[in-house]
Formats: structure tokens, sequence, C-alpha cells
């Protein structure tokens, strides 16, 4: 009987496990997916005046379009057997993560203050979130990895690390030393170039200096925590292609919290320099001005640099 009841505590254990690794990935391939679109002004504007008619189509296109991606593989493990009443929960749910990512997101960048939460937010919050939704139904299908890929991906790590093992007394320091820096120099370029990319699309345009002007130092801190909370979760807890990689990697900063930081540093610099490059930001601007630009431009360039580690 203790057996019993020991093995099906298990099964639940691994069955909230599961349901919170399937939340997390959806959560994250949001942020990769509808990042962009928050920080487009005219998003904000159209949500603030758009009639309650098109809301109700907007909910409907995203219900449908998800639904359809949800028959065939969402954010959850795709199952053969996947029914469409399954695929209609699942659907409502991504739908779910969506609204509360735009809401959140939305609060952050204090779009929405308690001013103005009757009166604009239901239609900046409908709109922003589709992206979201999307990114939450593609996340696993574009971002995912098949189940044999995992095994031969782990495979391939056990005869790594055995060959290594057999090995490891022909390998010189000096050997080991550039392997470390190889390792390093790649996240810094694949991190650079995903911020870069990101960064580019938003550092021109003005939703950067309209924001900064509402931000006090405590919003500030906290775009900075969620910064590096979305990357490192979207790196190494959703459960994304080259994730177990990611784990292993053996650079200097092999640690999973350093690479994160190293990375959002990165980020940061490359936002800054985009600023620069585009004359949002000069030499003789403020310290201050510089602060809040970048660390606004550097929360969607960190999720940007997220992505392109997850290539590498």
């Amino acid at each position: 009987m203790k057996v019993k009841n020991k093995r099906q505590s298990h099964i639940k254990s691994n069955i909230w496990v599961s349901e919170i690794n399937d939340i997390i990935r959806g959560i994250c391939g949001g942020f990769l997916f509808g990042i962009p679109l928050l920080y487009t002004m005219e998003v904000w504007w159209i949500g603030s005046v758009v009639k309650p008619q098109m809301n109700i189509i907007a909910i409907i296109l995203t219900f449908v379009v998800v639904y359809l991606l949800n028959r065939t593989e969402g954010f959850r493990k795709y199952r053969k057997d996947n029914r469409p009443y399954e695929a209609i929960i699942n659907t409502i749910e991504a739908m779910a993560i969506g609204i509360i990512c735009s809401v959140f997101m939305l609060i952050l960048l204090r779009e929405i203050t308690p001013d103005n939460f009757l009166k604009e937010s239901v239609g900046k919050i409908i709109f922003e979130s589709v992206p979201f939704t999307f990114g939450v139904a593609l996340a696993n299908q574009f971002l995912g990895e098949s189940n044999g890929d995992s095994d031969s991906r782990n495979n391939q790590q056990n005869q790594h690390k055995n060959h290594q093992k057999s090995n490891h007394k022909l390998i010189s320091k000096s050997t080991a030393k550039s392997e470390q820096l190889y390792a390093t120099l790649s996240d810094i370029g694949a991190t650079l170039i995903g911020a870069t990319v990101i960064a580019f699309n938003i550092a021109p345009t003005d939703e950067i200096s309209m924001l900064a002007a509402a931000f006090s130092p405590i919003w500030l801190l906290l775009i900075i925590l969620v910064s590096l909370l979305i990357s490192y979760s979207i790196v190494f807890q959703a459960g994304f292609s080259n994730q177990q990689k990611r784990q292993q990697q053996e650079g200097i900063f092999q640690r999973p919290s350093s690479e994160t930081i190293m990375a959002y540093l990165v980020s940061l610099i490359a936002s800054a320099f985009m600023l620069w490059f585009f004359q949002k930001l000069t030499f003789n601007d403020p310290w201050t001005m510089w602060l809040d630009h970048t660390l606004l431009l550097g929360l969607p360039a960190s999720i940007g640099g997220a992505a392109g580690r997850l290539a590498i």
C-alpha cells in the first residue's frame, strides 16, 4: 500500500512539473514573439480607441488561429490522441497566458495605470495579447525539440562525456582554456547578434523616449529584474532546443546565472550603441538619460540575445 501511494504521489508530482514546464515554455514563447509589437505606439493608440466590436473580432480570430495550431502542436508536448476538446482547452489556456503576459508588460511599461485602466486598457490588452498568444501557441512547434532529437542529443552528450573522460589526461590545460574562450566568444557573439536584431528595429522609433519620461528608479529596477528573469527562463527553463547543451556549456561563464548576467550586459551595450547610432542619444546627454533609455531598450534586446544563444 505504501509503495502504491508513493507511486501515485510521484505521478502527481510529475504531472505538476510537466504542467509548470509547459506554462513556462508558453510564457517564454509569448515574450519571444510578442515583445517587438509591445514597443509600438500605434498599437497603444489603436487599442485605446478601438470599438468593442473590433475587440470581439480580434478575440474570435485569435481563438480560431490558435485552435488550429493546437490541433497540430501547441505549447504543450504533442499527443497523437489530441482531441478537439483538448485543443479547445489548450487554446483557452494559451489565450489566458497571452492576456496575462500583455497585462503584465503594459503595467511594467507604464502604459496601463490606475488613471486609464477603465478607459483605454481593454483594447490595449486585447490587441497586444494577440502576438503573445500566437507566440504561446508556436513556442513548442518552432522552438521545442522532439523526443527523438532529445534522445539523440542525450546519447551524443553521453558519448562526448565518456570520450572526454577517456582522453582527459591527453588534453592540455592550454587546450581546455582555448575551448572555454571559444565557447564564451560564441555566447557573446550570438547574444550580440540577437540583441542587435531586436534593438535595431526599436531604437530608431520614439517609443523609448516616450516610455522613459514616465519611469522612476524603482520601475527601472523592475525592468532589470524582469529582463534577467525572462532571458534566464528562455534559455535555461523553457525546455526549448539546445537547453541541455546550454546548461552544460564549458565557457568562462559556465553557470546559468553568470551567463545570464553576462548576456544582459552585452545586450545593454548593444542597446546603447543602437540608440547612439540612430542619434537618439548623444554624448552631450546626461548619464541618467543614457541609463533609462538603455535599460528600457535592454529588455527586448536581452530577449533577442536569449534567442540568439538558443540558435547556436
